[in-house]
């Protein structure tokens, strides 16, 4: 909830009275249509009009044991409809409360349409209905706005839970003063002479008029604290007021006497300081924060009686409309913001005659990777800025002062690129670190289990990241594949940077590394298991002399080590297989390890 925003909203430059044109009962209730001055506060209240009732809506009973403690009554009419709030403000120390009343008569007000009995435990300046003119969008002493109708009567009950108080102001605020500035209000409801409180700023021309048909006689009172006094040569209908108080007419006629009283307020004017030009580097969706500038617009004076908004041209400035948000995104390049400085107390004081520029400069935004990969078999690679801004300037860690650069090495590239603007410089940075990738090359298949279903690893002698793939399967980082049924399988191996891709054709297939014919049952006869899933395999056996010593088909029972009827010597034989490929050519099984032992 919003702190402590100022400690006394508006002080009286000269005391008044207590009673100045505050009612207590609801039957009396001060008839506006207009912003009102400060009051001199409140003090009890008379009759309960509330019939001693525990609640009104959000209201309790006080201190008092009732629900009025120090009260005050005003009513009005909307003339117009629209969106229609108000601002209710007071010293930041003071607890007051209120309640809005969609009525014709005080005997039955109903419940309140909106209402507020929060405590100020936060030492808020404002309670009402809209929006916080401090810009606290979360406090709890604000309701909704309210949308009123031509010709609706309202009754405004404002309550101080204090002894001593030292009053308040209403503010108007909403669309329907955008839309209707001179007629949101009903101000017929007001029969006094002198017309309603009447809130003003330093230097505005107030002109009270009296005039009245038949009179004889003028006398014009001041009160400023210490009751009314008789203003000297004051005689006429017209009175030029130049100070806050509490005004009054006596006027003489033939058969009577009218007395008249209204309350003006006069509220100091602000006087916005220069603000200096702004020139800083922007990045992508970067706020500059408006509020830095108040102290600047201020010049000194008390931020706890003015506040400060800014706006994107000189009627919005004047108007007070369309503020910017504080943290404000700038649109880029030169820019022009306009500034208000508003009093608190009376919002139609103000000085928009400020403005400044926000020179916001674009800080580069580089699109580039800062990964790269030479492929071996390309050589070369250009880095860098594709899309280059001819007002920037580059700079890379080689010397080379292009957007993008051609590099043939391994290694780190930092660019830096620059964006001036009015002696500011804006520069992002970015390293580039690049690697050379080699082909893939498949060196070697080991097949481990020589079962139905085997372990294939996929083995390469390069350096590098690869992935795998087997029989148009998902690439795989990993190079081994288990549950390989046994036949022909092709794997592919691929350089993940686009640098290439190697298939080939392997066989699983699985035989006896070593064989022993020595007639103990065991190891009879050498065969290689998984012929059966290959289209007319050949199986050829030789000596370590290339002579050949068997030819095998799927359907031989195997080798038995004997060449011609005749057991050949314990030692290593070689073989080869092949198979008919999908294209009907014979094809040579690779990466099989083609050789075995026999012992005796």
């Amino acid at each position: 909830m919003f702190k402590p925003f100022f400690k006394t909203l508006f002080l009286l430059l000269i005391c008044q009275a207590a009673n100045a044109q505050v009612a207590q009962d609801c039957v009396d209730a001060v008839p506006i249509c207009s912003n009102t001055p400060i009051n001199g506060g409140t003090n009890g209240f008379g009759t309960d009009d509330f019939n001693g009732a525990v609640s009104s809506g959000c209201l309790e009973q006080t201190t008092t044991g009732a629900i009025e403690s120090n009260s005050a009554w005003y009513r009005f009419r909307a003339a117009e409809a629209g969106q229609l709030g108000f601002n209710i403000g007071h010293s930041s120390d003071e607890d007051w409360d209120f309640a809005l009343y969609r009525a014709t008569d005080c005997s039955n007000l109903g419940d309140p349409v909106r209402c507020n009995f929060f405590d100020n435990s936060e030492n808020t300046s404002f309670i009402g209905v809209g929006e916080d003119p401090t810009g606290d969008l979360d406090s709890v002493h604000y309701e909704d706005w309210l949308q009123v109708q031509a010709g609706e009567d309202y009754y405004l009950f404002i309550n101080n839970f204090s002894n001593v108080n030292s009053g308040f102001s209403i503010q108007f605020t909403g669309n329907i003063w955008v839309d209707h500035p001179n007629s949101a209000l009903d101000c017929t409801i007001i029969n006094n002479l002198l017309g309603p409180p009447i809130a003003a700023c330093e230097g505005d021309n107030i002109v009270l008029d009296a005039t009245t048909v038949g009179a004889t006689n003028y006398e014009w009172y001041n009160d400023s604290g210490s009751g009314y006094q008789l203003i000297a040569g004051a005689n006429t209908a017209t009175y030029d007021v130049q100070s806050t108080g509490q005004y009054r007419v006596v006027v003489t006629t033939s058969t009577e006497n009218i007395v008249s009283d209204v309350q003006v307020g006069f509220n100091e004017v602000p006087v916005t300081g220069a603000l200096t030009d702004e020139t800083f580097c922007q990045e992508a969706n970067m706020a500059f924060n408006l509020n830095d500038k108040n102290s600047e617009a201020l010049n000194g004076t008390d931020p706890d009686d003015f506040v400060v908004s800014y706006h994107s041209s000189q009627a919005d400035a004047d108007a007070g409309n369309n503020p910017l948000e504080k943290q404000y995104i700038p649109t880029g390049g030169l820019e022009t913001i306009f500034v208000r400085t508003t009093s608190l107390a009376n919002p139609e004081c103000y000085d928009a005659s400020q403005s400044f520029t926000l020179n916001a400069i674009e800080t580069p935004i580089l699109s580039f990777l800062d990964q790269a990969v030479i492929c071996e078999s390309v050589g070369s690679l250009e880095i860098g800025e594709t899309n280059s801004n001819p007002n920037y300037t580059y700079q890379w860690s080689t010397g080379e002062q292009t957007p993008s650069i051609s590099v043939s090495e391994s290694g780190q590239y930092t660019l830096t690129v620059t964006n001036q603007s009015n002696g500011t410089l804006c520069e992002t940075s970015r390293t580039v670190f690049v690697e050379v990738s080699t082909m893939p090359q498949i060196s070697s298949v080991d097949i481990e289990d020589l079962s139905v279903n085997n372990t294939v690893t996929i083995n390469t002698d390069n350096n590098g990241m690869y992935e795998y793939s087997m029989d148009g399967g998902d690439f795989q980082v990993s190079n081994v594949f288990e549950g390989v049924p046994p036949g022909v399988h092709t794997v592919r191996m691929q350089d993940p940077y686009g640098c290439g891709i190697v298939e080939e054709d392997i066989v699983v297939v699985g035989y006896l590394a070593i064989f022993s014919p020595n007639g103990d049952v065991m190891n009879e006869t050498w065969q290689i298991e998984g012929l059966s899933t290959l289209n007319s395999p050949i199986v050829t056996i030789y000596d370590r002399y290339g002579k050949l010593i068997k030819q095998m088909n799927e359907f031989d029972p195997g080798w038995d080590g004997s060449f011609q009827g005749k057991p050949l010597p314990s030692t290593d034989y070689w073989f080869k297989l092949s198979y008919v490929d999908d294209n009907g050519n014979r094809t040579f099984a690779k990466h099989i390890q083609s050789h075995f032992s026999l012992r005796r």
